[in-house]
């Protein structure tokens, strides 16, 4: 058990002195609110769903573009400004998950929990699947989880932690080849395309990976909201304000 505090300027709020942390938070009634994510924490998920959402709508079109545009090809630089884009939201992207990574180890413990996967904890894949049964209707009441619970857990690590690694070592793979040989991304990534087999294997692994991220993001939408109406705490606010707050005195 650990000590929970108030965020700056937060004196007011109701908020527990002790929570239980990776477990269900029983009894619930003990308790009305907690404090869970920081804000760079809060602030790198919003850069990053943006930018994930640019990346997927302009990286689609370099993976399909457009078949033809009218009057002179010199008067036309569309592809130009979606590749421009494309990049640019990917630094930014890279950038902010090299600051996640620094944050996992600076901030709370909430903060730990997307690069953390207990592969040995038998009692934490015993709540995966609870966690499952939930979602699948086949549990009558969802347990309580001040941070991710186990199953949402399991899905950011490899959705957002391995893949938004993934992304980024092949995106800046491809990126070298147009910089060219000798540029920092061909040094540090150029490993990656002959590893693949050539550049058109990185293209279709790196092609298929937006698409198991947009999968991943579609699914996280309907999992906070149903989340929101259902289990009766907070998930989608919780990712504004930080604070986590119960909805009931339930203690599952």
């Amino acid at each position: 058990m650990t000590t929970v505090s108030n965020p700056p300027g937060a004196a007011t709020r109701a908020t527990p002195t002790l929570v239980l942390e990776d477990v269900p938070a029983a009894p619930v009634r003990s308790y009305k609110a907690v404090y869970v994510y920081e804000v760079p924490v809060r602030l790198w998920h919003w850069i990053n769903a943006l930018c994930i959402t640019v990346l997927a709508v302009t990286g689609y079109f370099i993976g399909s573009p457009l078949p033809t545009q009218p009057g002179e090809a010199s008067a036309n630089f569309l592809m130009g400004y979606i590749r421009f884009f494309h990049f640019a939201a990917a630094y930014v992207f890279a950038i902010g998950f090299v600051g996640r990574i620094y944050w996992a180890f600076v901030g709370n413990h909430h903060a730990r929990q997307l690069f953390r996967f207990p592969f040995w904890n038998g009692h934490w894949w015993r709540e995966v699947w609870t966690e499952a049964r939930w979602y699948l209707f086949l549990e009558a009441r969802p347990k309580k989880y001040v941070g991710h619970n186990p199953l949402a857990q399991l899905a950011m690590f490899w959705a957002i932690g391995v893949g938004s690694a993934f992304m980024i070592v092949t995106g800046f793979a491809l990126y070298g080849e147009g910089a060219q040989a000798g540029s920092w991304q061909d040094r540090l990534f150029g490993w990656v395309i002959p590893l693949f087999g050539q550049s058109q294997d990185v293209h279709t692994w790196h092609h298929l990976g937006m698409w198991v991220i947009i999968l991943f993001v579609i699914v996280h939408i309907y999992a906070a909201v149903r989340e929101d109406i259902m289990s009766r705490q907070s998930i989608i606010s919780t990712m504004v304000s930080g604070v986590r707050t119960f909805k009931d005195d339930a203690s599952e």
